[in-house]
């Protein structure tokens, strides 16, 4: 069976001398794999058309017998050039990409997530690298995983709270130009680092290098 979706690639790596596998986060049909065969050759037509957070149309061939499709097809539609151009966005995106592969399944479509994710890539790189825009994606992963993170005031003091259902609710152009303490930050990052351990298992080890930059850089401006 042939299908068709968008999708963004979540991670590649080999899988024969003239072979990848890639994963996506596609809009239809969640997280899927694929096989992108001779991807690897020179002349390939997958030639630079499949590297991290690309985005674009994908057609695939659905495998009757594992969860590692065919695909056929790639239309690439936006590269997301900007994260390349800092370390610290390329940081912040590779753990938001890891942390919707913790929190997701394969094969479950979650459209709200390949939105999430879509418009993440998009507008953080607008702006300089903090973390409020890492702690702003796991506040709305977690809702809508229907994992409200303001509903613990008992956790939280009630300025980082206020903080906390800005966060959950502003669009990315008002999250970039919100304003917290240092105080809050970290009252907000070690809450929700428990929070996320408790209702996912574990917190791909990526946050601490997608936070530490920003938290620098957030902590120079603060004291200008």
């Amino acid at each position: 069976m042939i299908d068709q979706t968008t999708g963004i690639i979540l991670r590649t790596y080999p899988l024969t001398e003239t072979s990848l596998v890639v994963h996506w986060l596609t809009a239809d049909y969640g997280r899927i794999g694929t096989a992108a065969r001779g991807a690897r050759r020179p002349k390939s037509p997958f030639r630079g058309k499949l590297d991290l957070f690309y985005e674009g149309r994908l057609t695939i061939q659905r495998s009757r017998r594992s969860d590692l499709h065919a695909l056929r097809e790639f239309e690439l539609s936006n590269s997301h050039a900007g994260l390349r151009t800092d370390l610290d966005h390329l940081n912040q995106a590779a753990y938001c990409a890891a942390l919707i592969q913790q929190a997701s399944e394969t094969d479950t479509p979650v459209p709200e997530l390949f939105a999430l994710l879509s418009q993440f890539l998009r507008n953080v790189p607008k702006s300089a690298a903090r973390a409020r825009s890492v702690l702003a994606f796991e506040l709305k992963l977690l809702n809508f995983l229907g994992l409200t993170a303001s509903l613990q005031p008992r956790d939280l003091s009630a300025a980082s709270l206020d903080v906390i259902r800005v966060l959950e609710e502003a669009d990315w152009n008002d999250i970039a130009q919100s304003n917290f303490s240092a105080g809050q930050w970290r009252e907000i990052a070690d809450f929700l680092h428990g929070f996320l351990t408790y209702h996912l298992g574990k917190v791909p080890a990526s946050r601490a290098r997608a936070l530490s930059s920003s938290q620098a850089r957030s902590a120079r401006l603060l004291s200008q």
